[in-house]
């Protein structure tokens, strides 16, 4: 079996082997029809037009590390210098140097063909990210994307066969062609005709698709599914005897079937030639069912998957809260004996934070803003209960305070930090945080003063729900690292938000 590796490494550079296709088929129709030096002429049309791609392939190879490293802004750069700038460059030098004897415009050719498959890649991206998730999308499905693609079809040809009647062009010895035409005034004048074309031309394609059916819903889904191939085989062969002189005897009977000159059918329905087309459709398109049936399965195992997650997402929320609820309210337990003026400040304080625990840890992203305040209130709650002294730096860098990230995950280590460092200290303690950040990559820093006896303490409950949460949210884009130093405990949190 692939290790995990394996598929992420192949991911990685799937847009770099999908260009090495491109060039390698550009190079077979270059050469195919050759008789002499076929080898030769392959390498170096190889060699010619690979110089010629040569940005394509360095772009398409760190691609993936790009998209990880820069901002929108910046890859967009990057991608313009490399297609609209490095690459018409390359093509230029490929075409003057001539390394291989080709036609003048076959470099121009190939550099238009990458930059096409490059828009349908950007298109395909965007289709998976966002158009296949809208609703009515999802809904259409494979089966009936089949069905509007006959129905589209039988008008396509409905309308050239209307548009090319009575065109000598198309008349050969007695029966009629059709053209590739599109005349609306022909369309308009002759609708009726255009409508019986069309119903007819759907009633041929509904044929081969009632076999499709069959033969996703039922010979594949249950028979093959539950009773193996060789049952499958047999009920395949007993559907099509069933099926296919009904379904050739309707054909013959259709109008259009002699309205091009010459029968488009047999009129004997029991011919064998109709029995291997419906064997044809139905073996042809056994790889699109099991591919369908496939689909089916491995979506119903990730929404499995997905809802599994969520809930173990769901069960780490709600250990963390009750949690965070008993240290906050011991605090302002606290101030309350002590009597303290800030008690109704602290109150409002606790109130925030815990209306933002509710209702912002329950969202899946928050802003980085949001949670920074959060972090602030919950130190200034802190501090105002502690009996000593606090030694407390918080250093930022943040470029982009409005990017989103997962909530209550920083706060984790600096509960940590007080609960086991901070507050069983006898004496100052120190506690400082550190927060970098820009639109792709977040690194926080939580060093706190503690007692080295307490070590297996303070790697407690919260560290192992914070690492499940990320690994839940963030997999394989999180590095969490504990480390520590005589009396000084060190956790930096790295992720990488896109």
């Amino acid at each position: 079996m692939l290790n995990t590796k394996n598929l992420k490494f192949s991911y990685k550079y799937q847009d770099f082997f999908i260009f090495i296709g491109l060039l390698l088929w550009i190079a077979i129709f270059n050469t195919y029809s050759l008789t002499n030096n076929i080898w030769l002429s392959y390498v170096s049309c190889i060699l010619a037009l690979g110089f010629c791609l040569l940005p394509i392939f360095i772009f398409s190879f760190a691609k993936a590390r790009l998209k990880n490293r820069l901002s929108k802004k910046h890859y967009a750069i990057y991608w313009g210098i490399c297609f609209l700038i490095a690459l018409p460059l390359f093509t230029l030098i490929a075409f003057y140097l001539q390394i291989v004897k080709l036609d003048d415009s076959f470099f121009t050719l190939t550099a238009l063909a990458a930059v096409s498959l490059e828009l349908m890649l950007i298109a395909n991206q965007y289709y998976q990210k966002k158009v296949q998730h809208i609703k009515w999308i999802k809904k259409i499905g494979l089966e009936n994307a089949v069905l509007i693609t006959i129905i589209l079809l039988a008008a396509t040809i409905s309308v050239m066969a209307v548009s090319s009647l009575d065109n000598p062009v198309y008349q050969r010895k007695g029966f009629r062609l059709v053209g590739f035409e599109f005349d609306i005034k022909l369309l308009l004048h002759n609708f009726g005709t255009f409508l019986g074309f069309f119903s007819q031309f759907l009633i041929m394609y509904l044929c081969g698709y009632l076999l499709f059916l069959i033969n996703s819903r039922l010979l594949v889904s249950k028979i093959l599914k539950e009773k193996g191939l060789f049952v499958y085989l047999l009920s395949l062969s007993a559907t099509v005897a069933v099926l296919y002189p009904l379904l050739a005897q309707l054909l013959i009977l259709l109008p259009i079937n002699t309205v091009f000159g010459r029968s488009i059918f047999v009129n004997n329905p029991f011919e064998l030639e109709n029995a291997f087309g419906a064997f044809a459709i139905m073996l042809i398109s056994l790889p699109v069912v099991l591919a369908l049936q496939w689909g089916k399965q491995n979506n119903r195992i990730l929404a499995l998957e997905k809802e599994k997650s969520q809930t173990e997402l769901d069960l780490l929320k709600q250990q963390l809260n009750p949690h965070f609820f008993f240290n906050t309210l011991n605090n302002l337990y606290a101030l309350s004996l002590q009597k303290s003026d800030k008690t109704p400040e602290s109150i409002l304080q606790l109130s925030e934070l815990m209306r933002y625990t509710i209702y912002k840890g329950q969202e899946k992203t928050v802003k980085l803003s949001q949670e920074l305040d959060y972090i602030n209130d919950y130190i200034q709650l802190q501090q105002i209960r502690l009996h000593k002294t606090l030694h407390f730096e918080f250093e930022k860098q943040v470029t982009n305070n409005q990017i989103d990230i997962a909530p209550l995950l920083l706060i984790v280590l600096i509960e940590n930090a007080f609960k086991h460092g901070i507050e069983p200290a006898e004496d100052a303690a120190t506690l400082k945080l550190s927060l970098i950040s820009n639109d792709t990559t977040l690194i926080f820093s939580c060093e706190n003063s503690f007692d080295p006896e307490e070590v297996n303490e303070i790697k407690g409950i919260g560290i192992d729900n914070l690492r499940k949460r990320l690994e839940l949210i963030y997999p394989g884009r999180y590095t969490l690292e504990i480390t520590t130093i005589a009396d000084i405990f060190k956790a930096e949190l790295k992720l990488k938000l896109t």
